[in-house]
Formats: C-alpha cells, structure tokens, sequence
C-alpha cells in the first residue's frame, strides 16, 4: 500500500522558545493532518515563521501589518518540505528534494498528466513512465522504487489536500489563541502560498 503525506521539515524549529513546540521526530518531518497535537502545530507554525523570517517576539501582539509587510517584501510564504511517498509493504520512502518546498506539492498532480516536472534535488525524486504506471525513485539509476497508477496518484494528491485543509483548520485555532491580531491574514497567507483549499 502506497501513503503519501504532506511534511515539514522541523530544523527551523530548533531552540525555538516564543511559544510550545514538540520534540522533533528522528527523521525530523513533520506530517500534517488533522491529528496534529497543539504542539505539533505550534512546531508547524514556528517551522513557518522562522524560514520566513517572520519576528515571532511578543506573537500575541503581532497584527496583520506585519506579516503584509514581510509578504510584500518577500513575496509570498514558503516551508521546507514536500511530500513523503512510503510503500507499506516495501519500506521504500521517496523523500521530497531539496528546494522544491511544500508550496509545491501541486506540481505531483502534473505526473499524473504524464509529465516530469522539477522536484527538488539532493535526494532528487525520479520519475519514470510506463503506460499508465509511475515508477518513482529517490534518485537516477536506483532500483529501489514505488509504482503506483496515474488515478492512484490522483486519490493519493485528493487525500494530501484534505490533510493539508484540516491542518489549516488546526493552524486557524492555534493563531486565533497565539497570534490573535493577525489570525485571520496568517491563515489566509497560508491557504493562499501553500496552495491548500484552491481547487485543481
């Protein structure tokens, strides 16, 4: 069985003090979902704002001033991470490439029209297709792979998207007590850059 979950990847949260986080996971990605604790939100969040370089000083009192200011200043909001492929009867994990970020994810349902599209590098996820089978692989030339069906992926990407939408649901309820000022911007910057409620 092939699962595929949208993560963050937790170094920005290192020595992070502003407000509660949890202890980092061994491989240190982040999977979001409805089933995060408040401190794995509060981890998400803090993932968020420092590779953003967003202040987080004084969070109760941050307002939507300041986080228009870094958006205009840094066009957008973007979060280190993608999406995880795991075959539970494998153990072969496809991990997102660097610098294709979780703003990204949506460039998976281009695989699903047969396309390669650019996914990160180092480890860099390699795309192969035959018919209307994906073979993907954590680099060229490994044999290591998971094949999964052009429509598998497609209800695949349909389940990330609903785990990111109850993620935001999760993030609002942490800003409304966190960031009371600017709640209702943070998550419409979030929903807007991370790509999660649009429709395909």
């Amino acid at each position: 069985m092939v699962i595929v979950n949208a993560v963050l990847e937790t170094y920005d949260a290192d020595g992070f003090t502003a407000w509660p986080i949890a202890q980092p996971s061994n491989d240190r990605l982040l999977a979001l979902s409805g089933l995060l604790s408040p401190a794995e939100v509060g981890t998400a969040m803090a993932v968020i704002f420092n590779y953003n370089h967003i202040p987080v000083a004084h969070a109760a009192s941050l307002t939507d001033a300041h986080l228009d200011q870094h958006l205009a200043e840094a066009e957008g909001l973007i979060a280190p991470g993608g999406l995880l492929f795991r075959d539970t009867a494998t153990g072969v994990s496809i991990a997102p490439g660097c610098c294709s970020g979780l703003e990204n994810w949506r460039d998976w349902w281009d695989v699903t029209r047969g396309q390669k599209p650019w996914l990160g590098h180092d480890p860099t996820p390699h795309i192969t297709h035959v018919d209307n089978v994906i073979q993907l692989r954590q680099h060229d030339g490994n044999t290591a792979s998971i094949e999964i069906t052009r429509g598998e992926l497609s209800r695949l990407l349909t389940t990330v998207q609903q785990h990111l939408t109850e993620f935001l649901n999760l993030a609002r309820q942490w800003a409304t007590a966190t960031t009371p000022s600017m709640a209702d911007r943070l998550i419409s910057a979030l929903d807007q850059y991370l790509l999660i409620t649009m429709t395909e």
